[in-house]
């Protein structure tokens, strides 16, 4: 009896981390040639971000969807030139808004409760997964080896003319 349970245990495991593995394409219908990401700062106090741009390639139309990265989703934008086909997502860090902190607990009640999503993907710093949508399925696939590029820091924002 107690060999059944262990067998049963071992087996329920087994077939949970293939069901885990099974999730990634491993031939998916592009090819990437290129992914990097940058980190970037500047334009006004408080504005940052990552961007990170894939390059790829594939014999017919992808209709790419989303971007698993950095602990966030991010809608993947698409463009073509003559050379390459790229997709592109644009993470703005968001500026915290003013949090009350008081000795009087009372004075607090207006702070908004942080939102913490979990993302059903575990991935490493340079590790991405992008959602594409094929004959009506979502499809994901695992990009490994992100580059790090350059940090970009963008010049501050010019003043606005005083209006006489």
């Amino acid at each position: 009896m107690k060999t059944l349970k262990i067998f049963a245990i071992l087996l329920t495991i087994l077939l949970l981390s293939q069901c885990a593995s099974a999730k990634f394409e491993k031939n998916p219908p592009f090819t990437i040639t290129s992914a990097i990401y940058n980190n970037w700062s500047g334009g006004r106090p408080g504005n940052s971000g990552i961007n990170v741009t894939i390059t790829y390639t594939s014999l017919y139309p992808i209709k790419f969807d989303s971007i698993y990265f950095s602990k966030k989703i991010m809608k993947l934008e698409s463009t073509k030139t003559k050379e390459k086909k790229m997709i592109i997502a644009n993470f703005v860090s968001a500026v915290k808004p003013d949090i009350i902190l008081n000795i009087n607990s009372s004075k607090e009640i207006n702070n908004t409760v942080p939102k913490i999503k979990k993302l059903p993907f575990e991935l490493n710093q340079n590790e991405a997964i992008i959602s594409y949508i094929l004959k009506g399925k979502t499809k994901y696939f695992k990009v490994k080896s992100i580059k790090k590029g350059k940090n970009v820091f963008y010049p501050k924002a010019p003043k606005e003319k005083e209006i006489r």
